[in-house]
Parts: structure tokens; C-alpha cells; sequence
């Protein structure tokens, strides 16, 4: 099978709004993402984004950073802080877990912290299993862990979520209940829609696991990088940096310098389904393999001036996100882009500009822990994941400053 790679940011912009090249990186991860959203190709693809793209409103993730995210962030740090030391990957799973978890629609029955490490725990397994294509473990162990995981997940934490919405939507079937009384999350939706999508009870546990491991993986990997970018900043030029600990907006553009260097997929892989020509002549034949080098043309000089210096305070052009291609595009762009990354304010906003700002969970956490005086710990340096080909942190501790 022939294969093209594609790494300039116009030729992968391109490549991701080409209907006839179909998602091709998961393949091997088909233990946990066989029939997910973000495998779906044409129709089903279509039929499967239109209902659960209705849980996925700026208006919800406003509600939802300003109602208690901002509280969840500070209660998750709290121990940590007062320990006086942490881990970035356990800080960020455990403050994503709970929001995760109520976007997949796994209800927390003791929200203890002891269930927050069992759904952190098959969270990363399912993550592993997603990934599988960068696995340097064995493929068939990795495979059978995963399968393992997905059975404890389901008779843990889905079926008594899948009983407790049947029980609902049967009370709303029969006029007892409005639809608001409804909980607004993927498990709901699919079951409510069941048959309109042709799914089963295998399709909505995978759906599930992928909703609980991108939310919760993405974001406390995201976080990590950027604490990790921010603290060399700061010891490069430390008078930028503390502006952009004090600026929650230029925080964020440091978070987004972030997800360009370090997006969470560093490639991304098509099919295609039928002979395709890009505008700059490329020709991509049928059945021909694409790989689209994110991680290349995040770093496209043609675009990104000194692509590869991270400077939250350079100018991109105006048709062309902070974050490059860290959120893909065309028909697979992340669903959950506003809930991480959240929704820049144009410059010199208007006070309704202002409020309807959203500055995304990995902001938040990183803003907590500046705030909180978090540094590296100067005898415990981070590690990078052995396990996996991708720019991964397995550990990256750091320490709180005292009071």
C-alpha cells in the first residue's frame, strides 16, 4: 500500500476537509474505539456527531467553568498543596475525572476518592488501548488488559448508569418527567437514540470508555506539557512569564503554544477511499495510506515564525488557530475543543465579549498551580513514558511552595 506524508499546515488543513479520506490511525485500538465517533466515516459519522454535538454548546462549557469547575480544580489541588508536593499526570487525571465522567454519563455513586482511582486507572488502560499503534508493549497483552478493563468498567460503573437512564427516559416516554429532568450526556443521548443509530450495548460501552479516556488523557497530558513549557519560560524570560501568570488571557495563549508544540495526537491517518487531488498538485490515489504529520505542520515555517521557540506572545495569522492542527479538523475536529482549550477573547473586548469568554480546563489547572507556587522538583525530575512512541510524561513531580 502506497503511502504519502503530508506536513504543511495548508496541505493538512486540506487533507482533514476531504470527504473521501477516511479515518485510518485506530485501526489497531479497535478493542476500544471499533464504531466510536471518532472512527465513523460518512452517514453513520454524520448521524452520530448531529446528536451528540447537541451536549457540546459554548453555552454548557461557560455554565459549566463558571458553576464548578473552577471549585473542582480548587478542592482537587487542596491535598496536594497541603502535602506540599504532587504529581502534574495525577493532578490533571483526578480534576478531569468527575467532568469527564459526567460527559460520558458514568454516574459516581460515592464520588470518593477511591472511585476517582479506579475510573483514573481504567481511564489510562483505555487510553493504551486507543493508542495501540505507538505501543512499544506487546499489541495482544495490551489488548487483552484493555478488554479486561472494559468489562470491569461495565459492570462497575455502565450498567447501573444505562438502568438509571432507562428508568428516566421510560418516565419522560410516559409524561412524568420533562425533558430538562433528562441528564445531558453521551450514554443518555445514545440510548434515547438507539435506533436511529443502529447501536448496541458493545458500541455504547465503547463510546463511553472514549468519551471517559480523550476527555481525561488529552487534557491531563496537555496540562503537564504545559506546566513543563511554562516553567522553562519562566527561567528564560521571567518577567513574560509572570505577566502571563497574572493575565488569565495570556495564560491561555501560553496553553495554546503548548498544544501546537505537543499535540495529543502527534500524527494523524487516512484512507483513501477514492483518488484525491490537493490544490498544490499533490496527488493521493484509491487505497493509498495518508499520514498527516500534525506535529510537522504545527511546526510549518511558512506559517509559525521560529516554529520551533515557544513564544505564547507571537502573532499567527488571522485565519489560523494558536493551537495549529492539535484539534484536527473537517468532519473529525475534536468535539471537546472548547472544554480544553475553551474560546479566546477577541483583543480589546466588550464587557459581553468579556463574559462570554471560556477558558478551558487545562487554564484552569495551570492557573491553579502557579497560584498555588508549584516548581519542579529540582530531586525528582520528570520521565518521559517508555511505553509509548508519543511525547508522553509518565511522572512529572513537582513541589508546592510553603503556606
Amino acid at each position: 500500500m502506497q503511502t504519502i506524508t503530508l506536513d504543511g499546515y495548508a496541505e493538512v488543513r486540506e487533507a482533514y476537509r476531504q470527504h473521501d479520506l477516511e479515518q485510518a490511525l485506530y485501526d489497531a485500538g479497535g478493542v476500544v474505539m471499533a464504531d466510536s465517533l471518532l472512527v465513523l466515516h460518512g452517514a453513520e459519522h454524520r448521524r452520530r456527531r448531529r446528536v451528540e454535538n447537541r451536549l457540546f454548546r459554548r453555552g454548557t462549557f461557560r455554565y459549566w467553568e463558571k458553576a464548578f469547575l473552577r471549585d473542582v480544580v480548587r478542592d482537587t489541588l487542596a491535598p496536594f498543596r497541603a502535602a506540599g508536593r504532587a504529581d502534574l499526570l495525577e493532578i490533571g487525571y483526578r480534576t478531569i475525572m468527575s467532568l469527564t465522567a459526567m460527559v460520558a454519563g458514568i454516574d459516581r455513586p460515592t464520588g470518593s476518592d477511591a472511585e476517582t482511582d479506579q475510573l483514573y486507572r481504567l481511564a489510562k488502560k483505555f487510553s493504551e488501548g486507543a493508542t495501540m499503534v505507538h505501543t512499544t508493549r506487546d499489541p495482544a497483552v495490551v489488548r487483552a488488559e484493555v478488554q479486561a478493563a472494559l468489562d470491569d468498567f461495565d459492570r462497575v460503573f455502565l450498567q447501573p448508569s444505562i438502568t438509571r437512564r432507562r428508568a428516566l427516559l421510560d418516565r419522560f416516554a410516559a409524561g412524568g418527567i420533562d425533558e430538562d429532568d433528562l441528564p445531558r450526556d453521551v450514554l443518555t443521548a445514545l440510548l434515547r437514540h438507539g435506533e436511529e443509530l443502529g447501536v448496541d450495548e458493545d458500541v455504547v460501552r465503547r463510546e463511553c470508555a472514549f468519551y471517559l479516556q480523550a476527555g481525561s488523557h488529552s487534557t491531563a497530558d496537555a496540562f503537564s506539557h504545559a506546566a513543563d513549557d511554562w516553567f522553562a519560560w519562566a527561567a528564560r524570560d521571567p518577567d513574560a512569564a509572570d505577566r502571563a501568570r497574572r493575565d488569565p488571557a495570556l495564560l491561555q495563549r501560553c496553553v495554546y503554544e503548548t498544544l501546537r508544540l505537543h499535540p495529543a495526537s502527534p500524527v494523524a491517518q487516512r484512507r483513501a477511499l477514492a483518488p484525491v487531488t490537493l490544490r498544490g498538485g499533490t496527488e493521493i490515489p484509491e487505497g493509498s495510506f495518508v499520514v498527516l504529520d500534525i506535529a510537522g505542520a504545527n511546526r510549518d515555517p511558512r506559517v509559525f515564525d521560529r516554529p520551533e521557540e515557544y513564544d505564547p506572545l507571537r502573532e499567527v495569522p488571522a485565519d489560523v488557530p494558536r493551537w495549529g492542527h492539535a484539534f484536527g479538523g473537517g468532519m473529525h475536529a475534536c468535539i471537546g475543543t472548547e472544554l480544553a482549550g475553551g474560546v479566546p477573547a477577541p483583543a480589546d473586548p466588550t464587557p459581553e465579549q468579556a463574559h462570554e469568554q471560556v477558558l478551558g480546563t487545562v487554564t484552569l489547572l495551570l492557573d491553579a498551580l502557579l497560584t498555588a507556587g508549584a516548581r519542579p522538583d529540582p530531586d525528582d525530575p520528570p520521565r518521559r513514558d517508555p511505553h509509548s512512541a508519543r511525547d508522553h510524561f509518565a511522572a512529572y513531580p513537582v513541589l508546592f511552595a510553603p503556606g
